[in-house]
């Protein structure tokens, strides 16, 4: 059905105008009574064989919901009925921000990818903490950013601010450095720079009475001798683990026509350069550390493919605008026929 009329149906118009009316839609649906029983008992897969322990964290199965799509933690409660294990909100920064110009969101049919130069639109990290307040059980992971206006030398300040706001209502946290569409904040992926904010980070999370884990999201166009330097990093800063990957700057084999727009593609063009860069850390680290792994999964073999090659989570983005739902419960299936 989703397929078949949905996704016609939505594909018809322009991607952000339909997020925003998709997200209104599910509102006013949740609110009738038993639609949230009734889609939690259809998509939902309840199994102890599922559950699993990462960081510290039990999560009730390996599928998450990638940040980007629930930018403002609007939607995080209805959108967990579909069987997620987890959802990631943000990008969060400091002060609120529209982002990068319109359009900025663009559909790549014939690849089954996404063009995004959205860059970092939110509302603030301060009105996210008040709708995660009314969070009773989801688990909840926290990306944060800095804003445009700030310079890279005061980011840390920005993410120091995020880090700390969000505290309470969250139980891990990403740094997002690898986000295309900010300017020179890829450059904050540079081995100085970044093990001095994530050791700026980890300093205060271990001030706390209960530390949260802290990983890092990192690009798929990184180089093998970056990705070691990021092994180093995690490694000497002691963070929990690493998100691989963000989306990339590569336009390798499109078909669709709007392929020249700039920005980040995400999507099934991005499923293998995910998938090598998950084996490459976890090889090169010998599994010191875990990793969520995201980009270009649109099957369960896709999901199956990141968890043998090393990824203790999965996460969705891309392919569940184009497959649909069912693609979450699909994964679980799969994962307990594997088990």
């Amino acid at each position: 059905m989703y397929k078949s009329i949905i996704r016609p149906l939505l594909f018809g118009f322009d991607p952000e105008k339909v997020h925003h009316f998709t997200f209104s839609l599910l509102k006013k649906i949740f609110k009738i009574p038993f639609v949230a029983t009734s889609i939690s008992s259809f998509y939902g897969i309840k199994n102890k064989k599922l559950e699993t322990e990462v960081f510290g964290i039990k999560f009730p199965n390996r599928v998450g919901l990638a940040a980007g799509f629930d930018k403002d933690a609007k939607l995080y409660n209805e959108l967990s009925h579909f069987g997620f294990g987890f959802i990631e909100i943000g990008t969060l920064t400091p002060k609120p921000q529209e982002g990068n110009p319109k359009k900025r969101l663009f559909r790549l049919k014939q690849d089954k990818a996404i063009i995004n130069r959205m860059g970092f639109n939110n509302e603030g990290v301060e009105q996210a903490v008040n709708r995660l307040k009314k969070n009773k059980n989801i688990i909840i992971g926290g990306n944060i950013g800095k804003n445009k206006i700030t310079t890279n030398e005061n980011a840390v300040h920005d993410y120091l601010y995020c880090f700390e706001k969000l505290y309470d209502v969250v139980d891990y946290f990403v740094v997002n450095v690898s986000s295309p569409n900010t300017p020179n904040l890829r450059e904050l992926q540079e081995k100085e720079p970044l093990t001095k904010l994530l050791n700026e980070l980890q300093i205060e999370n271990t001030k706390k009475q209960r530390p949260k884990p802290i990983l890092l999201k990192i690009a798929p166009d990184l180089t093998n001798s970056q990705l070691l330097d990021i092994i180093e990093i995690v490694n000497d800063t002691k963070i929990a683990g690493v998100i691989a990957t963000n989306t990339t700057l590569s336009r390798t084999d499109l078909r669709s026509k709007n392929k020249v727009e700039q920005g980040g593609l995400s999507g099934k063009p991005l499923t293998q350069r995910a998938t090598e860069v998950i084996r490459f850390l976890a090889e090169n680290s010998n599994k010191s550390f875990p990793i969520i792994g995201v980009g270009g999964i649109h099957s369960p073999q896709d999901a199956l493919e990141k968890l043998q090659a090393g990824a203790s989570l999965v996460q969705l983005y891309t392919g569940f605008i184009y497959e649909g739902p069912k693609l979450i419960k699909e994964i679980n299936k799969a994962i307990l026929k594997k088990s």
